[in-house]
């Protein structure tokens, strides 16, 4: 590549000077530089006179100085519209979803964009940003929650007569490992005290729930004709704006779901009860219909137990205690579920859930 020549002022000057006495054409061949050069450097001479050939960086006058300097700023503008575009653009699918994605959007692009900027495309203030991330809470500690939430229901769902020993039952019977040692600490933490003492051990041995029934079922997850047997669980599913309680009614014999219901509570009324009302609506009862589900309150329970036993040809049966095996299928589907909604690694919305549930409901086979 040729070497790009510098011309000082002075040689500019007489260069120009030389031209006018004989031939501009004629000097610049002779001083080997481009006849272009010459015929420029004689127009600025003529219009700036001393104050021509200043230089880079200079100006010769207050109205050339506004003008680079707006020229600057015009630019600077330029480039911060086309970044902002960008940003919107990236941003766009989060936006329909909420606050709670856009915060996932600016924390997933820090390292690309400044804060300040996507939070004045995105239409948020820095602290509210600061303020949710101050809240986020990691997934060791989300299962903390989860654990408290489900020791607290058991408590209080047997009237605080369950010690460590039977909630960590109750636990294993829900799909939860956790020895008696931790659901002490868990206990002494959340301030739950059982009623019945120690030296009571006879007395509490003697303590049962009536609405809990021996398992019909016995692991036998065929059947023949439909409404012979109807299998149930509940699960809870981590959203983007929190947590939701999803409860299932599968027929073993097509395995499709034929009831179910996607609430914000475990109550007996938003789980149990309505995913049951919609499966006798999609599906008619035969006699000695099995319904079997797990031991959790939501079926173990006076409301519930009196529904089923409204219909009169329903046979109740439930997993045996420390059993997640049997109730393997809902517990599979939800697995199975789980991995669906999770496969782009962005927590869902409850609309996508409720989507993804008539996907199953539709094509399950």
């Amino acid at each position: 590549m040729k070497e790009r020549r510098i011309y000082d002022r002075n040689f500019r000057v007489n260069a120009v000077k030389l031209g006018l006495e004989t031939n501009l054409s004629k000097v610049a061949k002779e001083l080997g530089i481009a006849p272009t050069n010459i015929y420029r450097w004689q127009k600025e001479l003529q219009k700036y006179g001393k104050e021509s050939f200043c230089g880079p960086g200079r100006f010769r006058n207050p109205e050339q100085k506004r003008f680079s300097e707006l020229k600057r700023t015009l630019k600077q503008k330029l480039k911060e519209t086309q970044l902002e575009i960008e940003i919107f653009k990236k941003s766009s699918k989060y936006i329909s979803e909420g606050k709670p994605m856009i915060f996932h959007f600016i924390e997933n692009n820090l390292n690309t964009y400044p804060l300040w900027r996507m939070c004045k495309v995105l239409g948020i203030r820095d602290y509210t940003y600061y303020r949710w991330k101050n809240h986020v809470i990691s997934p060791r500690q989300h299962q903390t929650i989860l654990l408290e939430e489900e020791i607290t229901s058991i408590f209080h769902e047997y009237k605080g007569i369950y010690g460590n020993v039977k909630i960590s039952a109750e636990l294993q019977s829900r799909g939860f490992k956790l020895s008696r040692a931790q659901v002490t600490l868990y206990m002494k933490k959340l301030g739950l005290t059982s009623k019945v003492r120690r030296r009571d051990k006879a007395t509490s041995s003697k303590f049962y729930n009536p609405y809990v029934f021996p398992n019909v079922l016995n692991r036998q997850f065929k059947a023949e004709e439909p409404s012979q047997v109807w299998v149930s669980g509940i699960t809870i599913i981590e959203t983007a704006t929190g947590f939701l309680f999803l409860t299932i009614i599968i027929d073993l014999f097509d395995k499709k779901i034929i009831g179910w219901s996607l609430s914000n509570g475990s109550t007996i009324k938003e789980t149990s009860i309505p995913s049951w009302e919609m499966a006798v609506h999609n599906r008619k009862i035969k006699k000695g219909l099995i319904f079997h589900s797990d031991r959790s309150p939501q079926y173990a329970n006076k409301l519930f137990t009196h529904k089923l036993n409204s219909y009169k040809e329903v046979r109740q049966s439930m997993s045996r205690t420390r059993n997640h095996l049997d109730n393997i299928i809902p517990k599979n589907f939800f697995t199975s579920f789980r991995s669906e909604l999770m496969a782009s690694n962005i927590l869902p919305t409850k609309k996508q859930i409720e989507e993804k549930i008539f996907e199953h409901v539709e094509n399950r086979h």
